[in-house]
């Protein structure tokens, strides 16, 4: 019978790979333990048995996951996934801006943001590969493998596609929607009043801003034009300033606002601009 059973497992199950899937129960099926994320028994992945390395307790609060209708589980085979060149993320990107109208850059800099490109990325909160997936949002995309990286940057580019196009392209409060969820985003209207949201949306700004401007620097004085001199140095610098600092300084709807960052989103109204 393969030893099939259920059993209250621990909070974390720690890969050999060295990342870890924090879950409430583990049921093992032969050679596949499946992890299940929360209460219901929709939300879950599937791990090789052979994979994962032990268990161990999680003594951070467990997060509040809102229950999915997953039709098909998520199979977590990490080690067997191809690993993507730079040069061949980088045509995925390209692919998954083209179709979704958003800029290749803008969603390297979530990316990066996200797993600081590492494809088989697992966040103490079940959050799965570039573009840090939680398996509710990637089986609402059609993925079921959230560490295959072709199919993570498409179906994260088409989520925040849509969180884009849910707050009229407002670039910061679909950021905000991606890093702490639209029920935030709502219930603040607007971003939440969360250092580590303001400080993710900071981040990710700047780090778009140092690429258009690397590839364009006549866009740093354009950032800086019409701004006091005392302000000026900020704006032309912003890219490389210390994102933390930024957001503890100044309001989130305030610190993004440069002409370079306005620029992210390619949308129905600003693609022919």
């Amino acid at each position: 019978m393969l030893g099939c059973g259920v059993s209250a497992a621990a909070d974390l199950a720690v890969l050999r790979n060295g990342n870890s899937i924090r879950h409430e129960r583990k049921e093992i099926l032969g050679t596949l333990t499946r992890l299940y994320l929360g209460a219901t028994k929709d939300g879950y992945v599937e791990i090789p048995t052979d994979q994962i390395d032990h268990y161990e307790k999680d003594t951070t609060p467990p997060p509040k996951m809102a229950p999915v209708n997953i039709q098909r589980s998520a199979v977590v085979t990490p080690q067997q996934q191809e690993a993507l060149t730079q040069e061949g993320l980088n045509q995925v990107v390209s692919g998954a801006g083209a179709r979704n109208q958003i800029d290749p850059d803008f969603i390297r800099s979530v990316i990066k943001a996200e797993s600081g490109f590492h494809q088989n990325a697992v966040s103490r909160k079940g959050a799965l590969g570039l573009m840090q997936l939680m398996p509710g949002t990637a089986a609402e995309m059609g993925i079921t493998n959230p560490f295959d990286p072709r199919s993570n940057v498409e179906g994260g580019t088409k989520y925040l596609r849509d969180l884009l196009v849910r707050y009229n392209f407002d670039v910061n409060k679909a950021l905000a929607a991606y890093n702490a969820g639209p029920k935030r985003v709502d219930q603040y209207h607007g971003i939440p009043p969360y250092y580590e949201t303001q400080a993710y949306i900071a981040r990710i700004i700047r780090d778009f801003n140092r690429q258009k401007i690397a590839k364009n620097p006549a866009l740093a004085k354009k950032a800086g034009a019409g701004k006091p001199k005392a302000t000026q140095k900020s704006a032309a610098s912003g890219a490389a300033a210390n994102a933390q600092t930024q957001a503890s300084k100044v309001r989130a709807t305030q610190a993004h606002g440069s002409p370079v960052a306005a620029s992210i989103p390619i949308g129905p109204e600003t693609a022919s601009r």
